[in-house]
């Protein structure tokens, strides 16, 4: 598991030096031929400006869905065995549809609040 983790972040790392040399051979090509109003052309459009009014309800939610499904975890692993239980997936797949849940309702109440 090692091995692969170090493999991917040296291409990650490959990746991105090779990509920033070629964006700064492409500009220096583009002002050089006097297109220096365009050499901004390869910096990426700030992203869309997203009503993140909300940064505490939404981290309040996913804190809040995450602890009531580590709950319902325990209340499940009452009736087996534990270390059988916490060999499954079912622990993980709980988890993850609790904070899921907790980004869903974040997103309605902010949908609802920004039609009203």
């Amino acid at each position: 598991m090692q091995d692969l983790f170090i493999t991917a972040v040296v291409f990650f790392g490959f990746y991105h030096i090779i990509r920033l040399i070629s964006e700064h051979f492409l500009k220096r090509k583009l002002i050089n031929n006097g297109h220096s109003e365009q050499a901004g052309i390869l910096v990426p459009p700030p992203a869309p400006e997203e009503a993140n009014k909300y940064p505490s309800l939404k981290w309040g939610l996913v804190a809040f869905m995450a602890g009531l499904g580590l709950i319902i975890i325990e209340f499940i692993r009452a009736g087996q065995e534990a270390q059988e239980f916490y060999q499954s997936m079912l622990p993980y797949g709980i988890e993850l549809v609790f904070i899921s849940l907790g980004f869903l309702v974040y997103f309605f109440i902010v949908n609802r609040r920004a039609k009203a």
